[in-house]
């Protein structure tokens, strides 16, 4: 793909789809071209590793992630937001977009963040998850739902891309609302490794469809353990991802290997696309056929 840095940058992968960059996003994209990249999807730290304890796999489990992750006071963690939203402003397209995924604990300074820095928010999307962890510590509701914030460029001249029909059609010919509903991450997404905050396929499958065109370029500056560059590259879109654990961009880069290898096997990112269809469309009518039989049983 073409070379979007105008600084010299070393690259741990590249491929003519993608490139992963081992590193700092500070410190990453003062070095990329401006208003080069026509779509960002970022999964910031929740800044949520203090001491707690939740359930994973039916056992009581440490939140803590790692460093990365610790908690930061309130000035700081909105320091933080400001700079790398920032950051991401310079190399955003006039009338690219940007997605941001975030919980209670981060999201209300990242809005904030958001139009201090020149952004307008289009949707606020909430994803609610049909199996999160239990609460157990049973004094407040169950934490179920995360929530993405879609931006744009507040410029009257930002004309941003939305695929309304597709969106459309992907929801039975009705307009999609902004609550999404699904499961957390499948096993099966995280056989080349895991990582603490890995998100579904599906859902990056809806934002890249929802915000890019095909041979557009998506940038992930927190890329963890590569989902959205796995999607964009199976729905035939350029990748930037950047990640400054050595561990995650190894399994980020294992992830896009087993991911060419797919691509390989198909003669056009639109027959990738109606596989993921298919295979997607299959997996509802499974679900759909074992409510049923557990209805006719009870």
């Amino acid at each position: 793909m073409d070379n979007l840095f105008e600084k010299k940058v070393s690259l741990f992968y590249e491929t003519d789809e993608c490139q992963i960059v081992y590193g700092d996003s500070f410190k990453i994209l003062p070095k990329m071209k401006p208003e080069s990249i026509d779509m960002i999807f970022a999964d910031p730290p929740y800044f949520l590793s203090n001491d707690g304890i939740t359930c994973k796999g039916g056992k009581m489990v440490s939140v803590n992630k790692g460093s990365w992750d610790e908690g930061k006071n309130t000035d700081e963690k909105h320091k933080f937001n400001r700079k790398w939203i920032r950051l991401c402003k310079r190399v955003l397209k006039p009338n690219g977009s940007i997605w941001i995924s975030g919980t209670l604990h981060n999201v209300y300074s990242i809005g904030m963040a958001l139009e201090q820095e020149g952004f307008k928010i289009i949707n606020n999307i909430t994803w609610q998850k049909t199996n999160p962890p239990p609460n157990l510590a049973c004094r407040c509701f169950t934490h179920s739902t995360e929530t993405i914030l879609w931006a744009q460029k507040n410029d009257r001249k930002s004309r941003h891309f939305f695929n309304y029909e597709l969106m459309k059609e992907q929801n039975g010919g009705k307009q999609m609302k902004d609550v999404w509903t699904g499961s957390l991450t499948k096993p099966s997404e995280k056989k080349e490794g895991k990582h603490p905050t890995q998100k579904p396929e599906y859902l990056l499958e809806r934002i890249i469809l929802a915000a890019t065109k095909d041979g557009d370029v998506v940038l992930d500056p927190f890329s963890g353990s590569g989902t959205a560059g796995v999607v964009a590259n199976k729905l035939g879109r350029k990748f930037i991802g950047i990640e400054n654990k050595k561990e995650y961009v190894e399994l980020m880069v294992r992830r896009m290997q087993k991911t060419d290898i797919l691509m390989n096997g198909c003669q056009s990112s639109e027959q990738v696309y109606r596989v993921m269809v298919t295979i997607l469309t299959l997996t509802r009518l499974c679900a759909m056929l074992m409510r049923l039989k557990w209805s006719l049983i009870y």
